[in-house]
């Protein structure tokens, strides 16, 4: 099994990658050229017939490939993260919840086997994303209606491409649609060591805004903070850390951040509102805590402090098709230039889902999982 801590380098790594799927990829393009009526074939799959805890309730199925139809399009799954919304989806708390049975997976990056023949935005060979959530990534092979997919480079790195779609779209609107920041303003966020803090960090590094960057204290601190310093962050701080009263003198090198980005609620939450700027605004997206936000009187009367929620979903509702592929876009092209990468990962066998659900649920891991179907 290849890690992000294998011997090989990410870049190394993907060059090779891409010469295994153009080679898979001229194979299948000479065996099903534009197919409409392919035999069925059977696939593998990730599928919960209910919801609860995902280890309990997702099994390892055979299902039936469905035959291509005119707009739609055959695609062998290639790698496929398992994010915190996917375990909510699956235990049935999540704001958008598939008809059950369902594979789980909301993100993920495959290869076109083939197309139908009113498909004219991909052609076998290329590379695809989820359009939207609640796609069913966690399978090796599907077929998909064409406007359920974005195409992307497939000269980006394979884990990239696998985690563009979720969080590093929300790192990019949080940053971008919130407050109108200028190169050498601050943003403050805690859980910053997550898949969207790792993204928030680059991001505002290519914009040339400074990040404070709140993580919880672990044994191995130095080594979490020495990573997320090499990805741009300015300052890595523990909670403990930003408690205390020193951190009155700490914005006198620094603006006061006039944003704040919250996925974790309680206290961590409060202590982000206390730094904040007047006037300035604390995005919250996700809830690690499960304890709410809560703000004082004094910090919405005398400070105009604004506390605001984003939700991807909700922005791709309130969005055309055509917004959300220019996001992936610019994302593309920050990847390309080196301001992006994949968070760490740990890559995983799909057929060792067990152990990378475990995982993916354990305090403190930085590490995202990644399904891999080859």
């Amino acid at each position: 099994m290849w890690g992000c801590g294998a011997l090989l380098g990410a870049r190394t790594r993907s060059r090779l990658w891409r010469e295994v799927l153009v080679a898979w990829g001229r194979r299948w393009s000479a065996a099903a050229p534009y197919s409409a009526s392919a035999e069925p074939s059977r696939v593998r799959a990730l599928v919960y017939g209910h919801h609860g805890d995902p280890a309990k309730v997702v099994e390892l199925k055979d299902l039936e490939l469905a035959a291509v139809g005119g707009s739609d399009v055959h695609v062998r799954m290639l790698a496929a993260p398992i994010n915190p919304s996917d375990i909510n989806m699956i235990q049935g708390n999540y704001g958008l919840l598939p008809k059950l049975p369902a594979v789980g997976g909301n993100e993920g990056v495959g290869q076109v086997v083939a197309v139908g023949s009113s498909v004219t935005g991909v052609k076998p060979g290329d590379w695809v994303i989820p359009a939207n959530a609640g796609l069913g990534t966690w399978r090796t092979e599907a077929v998909f209606s064409e406007e359920a997919l974005i195409g992307v480079p497939s000269d980006i790195p394979l884990q990239s491409a696998a985690t563009l779609s979720v969080n590093p779209c929300t790192a990019y609107r949080m940053l971008m649609d919130f407050e109108q920041l200028q190169p050498g303003d601050s943003v403050i966020q805690n859980a910053s060591n997550s898949g969207v803090g790792q993204a928030v960090i680059q991001i505002a590094a290519a914009l040339g805004l400074r990040t404070v960057n709140v993580v919880r204290d672990r044994p191995d601190i130095q080594k979490l903070t020495d990573r997320l310093k090499s990805l741009g962050a300015e300052h890595v701080l523990t909670e403990e850390q930003l408690r205390k009263h020193e951190m009155k003198n700490f914005f006198k090198d620094m603006p006061q951040p006039r944003l704040a980005l919250n996925c974790v609620g309680g206290k961590s939450s409060t202590e982000l509102l206390r730094h904040l700027a007047p006037g300035g605004t604390m995005v919250t997206y996700g809830g690690m805590a499960k304890q709410p936000v809560i703000a004082s009187v004094s910090q919405l009367i005398f400070k105009d402090l604004k506390l605001r929620g984003f939700w991807l979903s909700q922005w791709k509702k309130d969005h055309s098709p055509a917004q959300f592929k220019e996001l992936i876009i610019t994302l593309c092209s920050l990847i390309s230039r080196g301001q992006l990468t994949a968070p760490a990962c740990s890559e995983v066998p799909l057929q060792d889902y067990q152990r990378a659900l475990e995982a993916s649920v354990q305090p403190f891991v930085s590490s995202k999982q990644i399904l891999t179907m080859c």
